[in-house]
């Protein structure tokens, strides 16, 4: 029986996977098949003795002898950046995702919800659920984060799943006539009329997950390095004008 990714990265650190050589790519599709992950490309890494496994749920290293597979934060000691006001190491797995992930953001230029600054300094992408205390919060700062000059686009992003309530009320939210006017209903609790259509909440959602987003609201900024949870226009402005 297959694991869930959940399950493998709750035992991540005590696992080993054993198979041949990291170039043996069928062999890697193989193996991780068996937690779950589809291997999509694999490459040698940043890091001596260590590939780099971009899979349908992310990216993952893999030590070349095929034994160790590791998730989640890789920090380079040599390289520093500030988020949220602080000084952080660099990490490598962001560093690597953005230029994907800006390039994934391009596809879905015409699916998104826009919310657009009359004077437009940045674009920045949020994964959103209408159900979300913070992402209500966020909303309701529209105006903020516009006379910043912050355009937001906003991607579906159901916590609870595609087929949950809320993952049904933002389909209803893209597929109706006046977009937005459908959005500021859902963040403000209020009835939005039933409408279905192709829409892409499903796939939005899929992106989310392999962008690694675990939570909402995620800011994605226009380098592609994410901001998990809520950032008020004041903080975000400092962040964009500092350079991410």
């Amino acid at each position: 029986m297959k694991k869930s990714v959940k399950t493998l990265l709750s035992v991540l650190f005590a696992a080993s996977l054993p198979f041949s050589a990291v170039s043996a790519n069928d062999n890697i599709s193989k193996t991780l098949a068996e937690v779950g992950l589809n291997v999509q490309e694999v490459k040698a890494s940043p890091m001596p003795g260590v590939a780099q496994v971009l899979t349908d749920q992310g990216l993952f290293f893999m030590s070349e002898d095929g034994r160790y597979l590791i998730a989640g934060n890789v920090l380079d000691l040599q390289q520093w950046q500030t988020v949220r006001g602080q000084r952080v190491p660099t990490n490598l797995k962001d560093q690597l995702m953005a230029p994907l992930i800006q390039q994934k953001l391009l596809e879905q230029k015409d699916q998104v919800i826009e919310y657009k600054a009359p004077k437009e300094k940045y674009v920045v992408h949020v994964f959103t659920d209408p159900s979300c205390g913070y992402c209500r919060k966020l909303h309701q700062e529209m105006k903020d984060y516009h006379n910043a000059g912050i355009t937001v686009r906003y991607l579906a992003y159901p916590r609870a799943g595609v087929g949950s309530e809320t993952g049904l009320q933002m389909q209803h939210v893209w597929c109706a006539k006046n977009k937005n006017a459908a959005m500021d209903n859902a963040k403000a609790d209020k009835t939005v009329a039933k409408a279905m259509c192709q829409n892409p909440v499903a796939s939005q959602y899929a992106l989310g997950q392999f962008f690694g987003i675990n939570g909402t609201p995620a800011m994605i900024l226009p380098d592609g390095n994410i901001i998990p949870g809520y950032m008020p226009a004041a903080a975000l402005l400092q962040q964009l004008s500092s350079g991410g």
